[in-house]
């Protein structure tokens, strides 16, 4: 079966750094080749803007995760834990630098696997942030919702939400899946996509009260509810395995 893969590299003048955070200013490595999916330092600003202070105290999934910019910057801002998966064995040593360079390490868990094949696992604590940014025009961020729409509570935390890097080209609905795009972003030929959990999904699961929306209060475009900053009742493990 073809793996599936991506680095997400800013190859920019300057070179990649950390942009705030406790390892503000760190270099990172770049991982060899042309085979990238990149995001500039703007759109990456731009996502932990968006985020804003939520970010603290929350765990990450950065998917095909290439250099492992995005949640080693999450980590810089106070991210509990990130676990980044690619199976690209360059990727995951250029990782493991980066890890090393800023000393964020103790928080990160380094996976060399297939993205579709750590989905399949069996899932502990349901992530905040899910970070997608895939190789492009291939279909494989609609893959991945497909996957997470399954058994979303599996993944995701009642407030978490997904992050989908892609070209503006490829934006399609997600039809028939439990996902609601709170807000979406276009920088040039990148464009990021915020999907939370939607409300009459869980309403109707639960007879929780509907999130306003998954992004901190004030953050989505328009007059869109958000979904970190939100509280929620705890769901038991087995209330959660149910949906």
């Amino acid at each position: 079966m073809k793996s599936h893969f991506t680095f997400h590299v800013s190859r920019q003048e300057g070179g990649v750094r950390v942009i705030a955070g406790r390892a503000k200013g760190r270099k990172l490595k770049q991982v060899p080749g042309e085979g990238t999916r990149p995001i500039m330092d703007r759109v990456k600003e731009s996502l932990f803007n968006v985020l804003g202070a939520d970010v603290v105290g929350t765990r990450w999934l950065d998917l095909f995760a290439g250099t492992g910019q995005v949640g080693i910057e999450a980590l810089s801002r106070g991210a509990r834990e990130v676990v980044f998966v690619d199976v690209a064995y360059a990727a995951i040593r250029v990782v493991k630098e980066n890890l090393r360079t800023t000393g964020l390490t103790a928080e990160a868990r380094v996976l060399q696997m297939d993205a579709f094949a750590f989905l399949q696992q069996p899932q502990g604590t349901p992530f905040d942030v899910i970070y997608v940014a895939p190789p492009q025009y291939m279909g494989l961020w609609l893959q991945v919702m497909g996957v997470l729409g399954e058994r979303p509570l599996t993944y995701l935390t009642l407030t978490g939400i997904v992050v989908v890097q892609i070209d503006p080209k490829e934006h399609a609905e997600l039809d028939g899946l439990p996902f609601t795009l709170y807000d979406r972003r276009r920088y040039g030929n990148t464009q990021l996509n915020f999907y939370g959990i939607g409300a009459e999904w869980l309403v109707g699961r639960g007879n929780y009260q509907s999130p306003a929306s998954p992004l901190p209060s004030g953050k989505a475009s328009g007059s869109i509810p958000t979904p970190l900053s939100t509280n929620y009742s705890a769901l038991s493990e087995s209330r959660r395995s149910q949906w």
